[in-house]
């Protein structure tokens, strides 16, 4: 079991999810100030989404994204900031034609436009998904020689990627780039779980994953809706690290909203009642070599 467990809180996501739960942080402004509260709550890394603050749906405005991080770092919370990039991943067939996308519903991008919020925000950490799969019933395409480019932009960005998993493919993807020094040591890796049609979020589920991990990782996983908690204890005593926040699960309990703040408060919970505890910021950047913050 592990001992020191870094927790993780997505903090808004970009589903449009606005309307289910009115904790949800729509502004920059906003999306800064439950930063603090989690950070004062015990999360040790925030995985962030921005908005558009008059729709309330997922933006990816580069100066949104700078905004959010910079307010981060001006307020003087202790926490490292990881960035999403899944985003530019979803084709759409054309199905009376199949050698053809259907433009209105295809967002694919490559490599370098899907990393333009990254260079100018410069975050610690900034996630990098592996599959191509059936994301419920949009086909989901990281293209390894996309994915390829993306982490070794990021290697020399000094950003380190967190490498997410939703299948035992992807990590069997991820041992291979490993080997050819793709993703520097230690790789980090998060396993989404319950995601449509990826691995289900079921202790089988988790313990096929975690058989494939790759030696001297630093890992973690989350379960989506009501598996959330669930798994945060699943992954603890596996030994992983864990992710919780608004992103993921809407809910404390049965009906009930959620903040951010309630959730990594759960989680730190479930954390010392296991007999773990929960990272400092500066324990997890030693363990995952980064640098001090800015």
């Amino acid at each position: 079991m592990k001992k020191d467990v870094l927790i993780t809180c997505a903090v808004t996501g970009g589903a449009d999810t606005t309307g289910k739960n009115p904790n949800i942080p729509v502004s920059a402004e906003d999306i800064a100030r439950d930063v603090a509260d989690v950070a004062a709550a015990g999360a040790t890394m925030v995985h962030l989404h921005v908005r558009d603050p008059e729709t309330g749906l997922e933006s990816w405005d580069t100066e949104r994204f700078v905004e959010v991080v910079n307010r981060i770092r001006d307020q003087g919370t202790d926490i490292i900031i990881n960035l999403t990039t899944a985003i530019g991943v979803l084709v759409s067939f054309d199905l009376q034609n199949p050698s053809r996308l259907n433009p209105d519903k295809t967002r694919f991008w490559g490599p370098e436009q899907r990393l333009q919020h990254i260079e100018a925000a410069k975050p610690d950490v900034c996630s990098l998904d592996m599959p191509i799969m059936n994301y419920n019933d949009t086909p989901y395409c990281n293209l390894p020689q996309h994915v390829e480019i993306m982490a070794k932009a990021l290697q020399r960005m000094g950003v380190k990627p967190e490498i997410e998993c939703f299948d035992i493919g992807d990590l069997w993807r991820t041992q291979a780039f490993i080997k050819q020094g793709v993703f520097d040591a230690p790789p980090l890796i998060q396993l989404c779980m319950g995601i449509p049609y990826g691995v289900p979020a079921t202790t089988r589920g988790l313990v096929a994953m975690a058989d494939m991990l790759p030696q001297d990782c630093v890992w973690g996983a989350f379960g989506i809706g009501a598996q959330q908690m669930p798994m945060v204890a699943q992954s603890v005593l596996m030994g992983g690290n864990v992710r919780v926040g608004l992103e993921d699960n809407l809910y404390i309990e049965k009906g009930v909203p959620a903040t951010n703040a309630q959730l990594v408060e759960r989680a730190v919970e479930i954390i010392e009642k296991m007999g773990s505890n929960v990272s400092s910021v500066g324990n997890a950047r030693e363990s995952l070599n980064l640098p001090a913050a800015v």
